[in-house]
């Protein structure tokens, strides 16, 4: 697990290799990532958008942008937190993933950056 704590808001990220959602002949690795966000701030906060970067071992980059994650955009107050899971298509066995939420306080509506820490989704019969 990775870890990294933005202006109170600490991001923690689990991966797994779906074996049986892969195609390797056809260069198809799929992976799953589950996010654990906290709200270590005295004010309750809102996720408004997230941004990816998602790169793979060939040199492939791609950028994913969008409103809220899983299609909602959660409230969290003081001492909360917010988990989800979601997943990642790659064409090669090692790749990784890091960005950004977009939060915002409740109270005041001031918008702030959390970073996602870098993780790697990487097959496991690749790491022997």
């Amino acid at each position: 697990m990775v870890t990294a704590i933005t202006q109170g808001v600490k991001i923690s990220v689990e991966t797994s290799y779906e074996d049986e959602q892969s195609n390797p002949v056809n260069d198809h690795f799929m992976f799953a990532y589950r996010i654990i966000i906290e709200n270590l701030s005295d004010y309750s906060i809102q996720l408004k958008r997230r941004q990816w970067f998602i790169f793979d071992s060939c040199g492939a980059q791609r950028e994913v942008e969008g409103e809220g994650v899983v299609g909602v955009q959660p409230i969290m107050q003081p001492g909360e937190e917010y988990s989800y899971v979601s997943g990642c298509q790659l064409t090669t066995e090692i790749g990784s993933m890091s960005g950004n939420y977009l939060m915002s306080r409740i109270a005041d509506e001031t918008e702030f950056t959390v970073d996602i820490p870098k993780f790697e989704l990487v097959v496991p019969y690749r790491l022997n």
